[in-house]
């Protein structure tokens, strides 16, 4: 059915000794280590410079890309030059051809993550550029032939898709795509892709290694595929977002092998399959990590427990025993000298029963569907919240605030959002209404995202990040230490004992909201002090109807702030919470629904616009958890939120951050606003801690605003255990627990949040100046000082 192929490009190949191969050899050995480490290297760095504040250096991989193909350029440019042995030579060639072209590819890398779709586009028109160049190239030297039947495809391709699907299987099983024009984009790069390692791995580069009579198929199978592997390992350095390249770095290059065998077998069928025996392994192994994984998941903060990293790692290990499998096999049954290439049946058969077990595998244990970001439009016109009445001291005049607070957000988003939302609706945008922010949440890609920033009633559109699917959910958090057995360390060092028993204050009276991770309302530390009703707790990721919690992280703080049995500073308060962060990573939407429970609690199901009751707010929020540019928030995202509280009188403590100790890292919302109460963190020795982030933050804002212990905090876990953990967030909660100490000794400050922060600061303790991380003033590093609980609330019991 195909026309007969050419005979391969005539190559002189003339006697040479031992030192080109070993050269070749060298350069290999070389260029294998400065491909990967740089790699590896490069995300880290990213990594840990995003978490210490700094941003995402744009500069990062342009110059990794710049390195690269500078260190294994030369090499592989004096392979192809110098020596007389024409697969050498061949060598050279594809090697050069491949750094470049990852050179070409890794540029777009310098686009931020939040831009995914417009990386995919750039990705795939470099990559299929390339192609169309080396292609021209390469017909220059060997005239084409048309197949016959070019629509019918012969055993070889088919083979190459089975060979394909094989390398996609693990993130069909444990992948999710994303969005669908990013699903779309990823598939077309990745055919761009694979069209050029088919461009680069051409007829003549594959002639070089089987010259000679008899013709050596395991030579070109084995000398050939280790050079294959070597620049597929190129170009695989160039393909992905930072973090999303990795997996690739080691299922691709096994292709190479697969590839060797499938033209072998192509040349002596006289099948069409050649560019096919390369196109499809790489396309369908690098779609893998492209389409099924997002890069802002490949993150440290998410290293821990069995969360993406783990899955990908799992995936990535799959793809590379498939790969060698794939190459072990097709070398052996393919590139035997009497071998022949299975019948087009045979090869069609397999590649259906292969094609079947995708969709299966996807259906049944993967996670099929689309799960794209959405977006957070954000509107020019905010409430008005001038002028509300400070009411009578106390509870009554809070709760009057409260009221006349929600009334005026409700009222402003439902008359600046109705148009919007019913042109969102009629699109079928799904769209989810703020009004502590007035805002709205709808889905959407890049294009929906530039209509909307045009319109005249909007200011901004952020990118609301939404965690993709896991195949399975991580093992809950538990703790492995006893309890303890009277006040912890850190309840002793700021003095919260004292208040209990020489006081008798513990909180009573007053309500702590939580918003994180979840709480284990089953704790022994914790279950008595739920506040209970139909409106205390509100879960938006599982809409769980009890509380709950499977990371640990807000059990923990919330028993730091009124936990029982010694970890609690406020042991006799109430707390209600809510669930913003799912696996340590949240957005502002999901920030935004807690924030307005915490302002107007609703029952399940209820209408937070409608239902919400402001008389039942919580009278302080301790608020472990900060939004940065990649879970979707810019700087002033929630800045309305915080100040809308503020109107109300509701306090909200937040955690500076563990950036420190660089200057300037309190940058991530809510901890810089100056209507937070900012607070880092110290040891037992009262020494900010390292990882304490400092001020100033944006603007020259004074921050942080107190410390508190954070360094090794007993607190409460899911299940009933206890853990030592260290952070900001451990620190937060117990200056939640002080104010609650303050109001609930005396009840007449609950709502004054201009004398709760002056007594608070004017009673803290000094602390000892830190080693690193000056930051030009103790009050960037430490604040007012050390939260002093016995003295906050012995002055608040005189505050008239």
């Amino acid at each position: 059915m195909y026309a007969t192929p050419p005979p391969p490009p005539t190559v002189e190949n003339r006697p040479t000794g031992p030192w080109p191969v070993v050269a070749a050899v060298l350069a290999g050995l070389w260029t294998v280590p400065v491909v990967l480490l740089p790699q590896v290297a490069g995300w880290l760095v990213e990594q840990i410079v995003a978490s210490q504040g700094g941003g995402r250096p744009a500069w990062l991989w342009p110059v990794v890309a710049l390195v690269t193909v500078l260190l294994v350029g030369l090499p592989a440019l004096l392979l192809a030059l110098l020596p007389r042995s024409a697969a050498v030579r061949a060598t050279g060639r594809v090697w050069l051809g491949a750094v470049l072209a990852s050179g070409a590819l890794a540029v777009w890398r310098a686009l931020p993550p939040v831009h995914h779709e417009a990386y995919l586009v750039g990705l795939a028109g470099t990559a299929a550029l390339g192609a169309l160049v080396l292609t021209r190239l390469a017909r220059r030297r060997t005239p084409a032939v048309v197949a016959a039947d070019s629509r019918r495809p012969g055993a070889v391709t088919l083979l190459a898709v089975a060979a394909g699907l094989v390398l996609l299987l693990p993130w069909l099983w444990l992948g999710a795509l994303g969005g669908l024009l990013e699903t779309v984009l990823a598939g077309l790069a990745a055919a761009a892709v694979g069209a050029l390692a088919a461009a680069l791995l051409d007829t003549g580069f594959w002639a070089a290694f089987t010259l000679g009579e008899p013709p050596r198929p395991a030579r070109a199978v084995l000398l050939g595929g280790l050079v294959a592997g070597v620049a597929l390992l190129l170009v695989a350095a160039g393909t992905g977002q930072s973090g999303a390249q990795l997996p690739a770095l080691l299922t691709v290059p096994p292709a190479g092998f697969v590839a060797a065998a499938l033209h072998v077998a192509s040349r002596r069928a006289g099948d069409r399959g050649g560019r096919a025996a390369v196109r499809w392994p790489v396309g369908l192994a690098v779609l893998g990590p492209l389409a099924f994984t997002d890069p802002e998941e490949i993150s440290l903060p998410l290293l821990t427990g069995r969360d993406v990293p783990y899955w990908t790692a799992v995936a990535t290990g799959a793809g590379l025993a498939g790969g060698l499998l794939l190459a072990a096999g097709y070398g052996v049954l393919l590139a035997r000298r009497r071998a022949g290439v299975p019948p087009r049946r045979v090869a069609a058969t397999a590649a259906l029963v292969l094609l079947a077990a995708a969709v299966l595998v996807d259906v049944v244990p993967g996670h099929p569907g689309l799960y794209g970001e959405r977006l957070l439009v954000v509107l020019r016109a905010q409430a008005d919240l001038s002028g509300v009445p400070a009411g009578t001291p106390g509870r009554a005049g809070r709760d009057a605030r409260a009221a006349e607070v929600y009334r005026r957000l409700v009222e402003t988003a439902d008359r600046n959002q109705a148009d919007l939302r019913r042109q969102l609706t009629r699109l079928h945008l799904d769209p989810r209404p703020y009004y502590l922010v007035n805002a709205i949440e709808v889905d959407g890609g890049p294009g929906v995202r530039a209509w909307l920033s045009r319109r005249p009633e909007v200011s901004r559109v952020l990118v609301s990040q939404r965690l993709r699917p896991l195949p399975a959910p991580a093992p809950p958090s538990r703790g492995d230490r006893p309890a303890p057995t009277g006040p912890e360390w850190n309840i002793r060092l700021i003095g919260a004992d004292r208040v209990w028993a020489e006081l008798g204050v513990t909180g009573a009276g007053v309500v702590v909201g939580s918003s994180d991770s979840g709480v284990d309302g089953g704790h022994p530390a914790l279950a008595a002090g739920f506040r209970g009703g139909d409106d205390s707790w509100y879960d938006p990721w599982e809409h769980t109807r009890r509380p709950t919690d499977r990371q640990g992280h807000g059990t923990h703080t919330t028993g730091s702030a009124v936990g029982r049995d010694g970890i609690g500073v406020a042991p006799g308060a109430g707390w209600v919470g809510c669930v913003n962060l799912e696996r340590n990573l949240g957005n502002p939407g999901y920030y935004l629904d807690c924030l307005q429970f915490m302002l107007a609690p609703f029952p399940p199901g209820g209408n937070p616009f409608t239902d919400g009751r402001p008389g039942r707010a919580p009278d302080v929020l301790t608020n472990s958890w900060g939004c940065p540019p990649v879970e979707g928030c810019d700087a002033s995202a929630l800045r309305p939120a915080t100040a809308a509280l503020e109107s109300a009188g509701i306090m909200v403590v937040a955690a500076a951050g563990n950036s420190g100790p660089g200057c300037g890292t309190i940058a991530e919302p809510p901890a810089p606003y100056p209507d937070v109460l900012t607070v880092g963190a110290v040891d037992r020795q009262r020494r900010v801690t390292d990882f304490s982030s400092r001020g100033p933050a944006a603007g020259g804002a004074g921050k942080p605003d107190l410390v508190a212990p954070g360094a090794a905090v007993l607190s409460a876990m899911p299940g009933g255990g206890y853990a030592t953990l260290d952070g900001t967030s451990m620190a937060t909660p117990q200056v939640a627990g002080v104010v609650a100490l303050m109001w609930s000794a005396n009840p007449a400050l609950v709502g004054d949040l201009t004398r709760t922060r002056a007594i608070l600061r004017n009673t803290a303790a000094p602390v000892p100046p830190p080693t690193e991380g000056r930051c030009g003033g103790t009050g960037d590093v430490s604040g007012a000082g050390l939260v002093d609980a016995y003295a906050a609330v012995r002055a608040a019991r005189t505050a008239r």
